[in-house]
């Protein structure tokens, strides 16, 4: 059970930000006890891997903050932080029993956290438009700061107290789901309002 809530917290958090997930196994697999990687997934901290990770986790910080640049970033992201949320939830969920390790040829564990890192992806991906039509583009990089501390504590949270994703994830599903049904309802309204 710990090893599902691992994954499906790490891969969630992937769907936000592809590269948090991805560093804080590495690093909290290298630095600490509190985490071992599976050998098929000892890549993730290797030095040049978490070099890697770190500059590409800044040009994404920096690309979702700009308006119209996190719409172009998500657009580049829809294959990446699936992906990522597949590596992640394969390597969180093989840290803790042998029978989740990829290495043995089973793509499960990569199928489902590129699914669920896509779920939360596509959420954002469509509440962001909306965000900084409504706001002029303020509202963006505030959310977008929202979102990569979000993604740090889940990324945290379902490596140490894995029991707390059961809170964690579905209430960040929700405001997803909040702002998507939001942005369908301001689409309605334009609709309505425009002249016949």
């Amino acid at each position: 059970m710990l090893e599902l809530l691992t994954g499906a917290g790490l891969a969630s958090s992937a769907g936000l930000n592809a590269y948090i997930p991805l560093l804080a196994a590495g690093l909290l697999s290298r630095f600490t006890p509190l985490f071992d990687l599976a050998p098929s997934w000892a890549w993730l901290e290797h030095p040049a891997t978490l070099v890697v990770l770190g500059v590409l986790l800044a040009v994404e910080v920096l690309a979702d903050k700009v308006p119209a640049v996190d719409s172009v970033n998500d657009v580049v992201q829809t294959l990446i932080r699936p992906t990522s949320g597949g590596i992640t939830f394969g390597a969180g969920a093989s840290s803790f029993t042998t029978d989740m390790d990829t290495g043995d040829g089973s793509w499960w564990p990569i199928i489902t956290g590129a699914v669920i890192a896509l779920a939360f992806h596509v959420l954002k991906a469509v509440s962001r438009p909306v965000l900084n039509t409504v706001t002029a583009g303020t509202g963006g990089p505030v959310v977008s700061v929202i979102e990569d501390v979000v993604s740090a504590v889940t990324s945290v949270l379902a490596i140490v107290l894995p029991i707390l994703i059961l809170v964690v994830v579905p209430a960040t599903a929700a405001v997803g789901v909040w702002a998507w049904r939001r942005r369908r309802r301001r689409k309605r309204e334009r609709g309505a309002e425009a002249p016949a």
